[in-house]
């Protein structure tokens, strides 16, 4: 058999595959935050009277069409609908000088999303700074231009108030 010519390109190796399915599951649940933004979002801004599963099936379809992960914006959804609550009362105390109807939609849906996977999301599958650090970059991407530094003190807040679980954490090491 004929030798090809070399290209110059290696077949990645399991680590940068693995890499590369990380990478894209990341950017999988982004989206799935930003698509559970927006629903929460419209959910938000008609008083909380529309069909908020509706909302985020059609999202899914027209904002996500093959989504790689679409249970993980349904876990997501469905977390802060069941915390609710709590998550509101919680922004309440971190922000006192802010009454919840006086949160822009955006940044209060960004913090519901922030509040639930920093209280309540299982931190092997979301460590809090990743919690944080998505919040603060969805408010940025969608909010005003205060947003992302009103979500950092406030999570910030909670963070601290929580004794920063996971703060001396280092990421796993990495397997050749």
């Amino acid at each position: 058999m004929p030798e090809l010519p070399s290209s110059g390109f290696a077949a990645p190796g399991l680590f940068e595959l693995r890499a590369i399915q990380e990478s894209i599951s990341m950017a999988t649940r982004q989206l799935c935050r930003s698509i559970v933004l927006q629903s929460l979002y419209e959910w938000d801004f008609y008083k909380q009277k529309s069909d908020l599963s509706g909302i985020l099936e059609r999202n899914l379809k027209e904002f996500g069409p093959g989504v790689d992960e679409p249970e993980f914006a349904w876990k997501l959804l469905k977390g802060i609908i069941e915390h609710k609550k709590e998550i509101d009362g919680i922004m309440e105390k971190a922000a006192p000088d802010w009454p919840l109807e006086q949160i822009a939609i955006i940044d209060r849906n960004a913090l519901r999303i922030g509040l639930y996977e920093l209280l309540f999301a299982d931190r092997n599958e979301v460590p809090p700074k990743v919690a944080i650090n998505e919040a603060i970059e969805i408010a940025k991407n969608y909010g005003g231009p205060n947003s992302g530094k009103f979500i950092n003190g406030v999570l910030g807040t909670v963070y601290r108030t929580l004794g920063e679980p996971g703060k001396d954490d280092k990421p796993p090491e990495k397997k050749e």
